[in-house]
């Protein structure tokens, strides 16, 4: 789905809600999992999902929201954003975002994967949409703010893996996702203002506490 296809169809956030079926068709199109790197979805890499202890699976079942959450970010500055610099970067982001959440596809079955993903979808998009109607400044310093947290939710999984142990091959995965999501807050935090404005502050507060609370929703739910 291109995205100069949907910035045609919507006439702003009051069309937003149009933009969700058309979403979940280009989403369930992307279940065939296409991986990054030399990561291979084979089940001697990834251990059955019921068999991981009970809060490994709710911290994977988070990761995957995160991930389809943060495809609906980009999705979103694209169907907005007209500036050159941040679509560049949201296109180029957007796409190790789509391999990060077909990689979870792979690890996660679909019966086990929060029931909140359709609320994701407007709420991603949201988070993408409404910082590309202020421009660019406002974009990369919501990409900062997102992956600042993002960063640390890897970061508490890994601490807890072995990497030596049964989950060594999983925790790779980890520190390889979390690596891509710190490479992404460093360029979009030398991008964003290092001054902002009370607005924006305002709105990094609001990203980071939404996150927090979408990753306890995706665990319990």
């Amino acid at each position: 789905m291109k995205a100069e296809q949907v910035s045609e169809s919507l006439g702003g956030l009051e069309a937003a809600t149009q933009l969700v079926d058309i979403v979940r068709s280009a989403h369930d199109a992307t279940e065939t999992p296409v991986l990054p790197g030399s990561v291979e979805p084979s089940c001697a890499v990834w251990p059955v999902f019921v068999g991981l202890p009970p809060w490994l699976q709710q911290e994977l079942r988070s990761d995957h929201a995160g991930e389809f959450g943060a495809v609906m970010i980009y999705r979103g500055i694209l169907a907005i954003s007209r500036d050159k610099s941040a679509r560049e970067f949201a296109e180029r982001h957007l796409v190790t975002e789509q391999k990060h959440l077909q990689l979870m596809e792979a690890i996660i079955p679909r019966g086990h994967r929060t029931r909140l993903l359709p609320i994701w979808r407007v709420l991603g998009w949201l988070t993408g949409a409404i910082p590309a109607f202020f421009g660019r400044q406002a974009i990369f310093a919501t990409i900062e703010a997102v992956e600042t947290f993002v960063d640390h939710h890897y970061e508490q999984q890994i601490v807890r893996l072995d990497p030596q142990g049964e989950f060594g091959p999983l925790r790779q995965t980890l520190v390889d996702c979390q690596a891509d999501e710190v490479s992404h807050r460093d360029e979009a935090a030398r991008l964003a203002p290092p001054a902002r404005n009370l607005l924006i502050r305002l709105w990094c507060s609001v990203v980071g506490t939404g996150s927090v609370a979408a990753v306890v929703a995706a665990k319990r739910i």
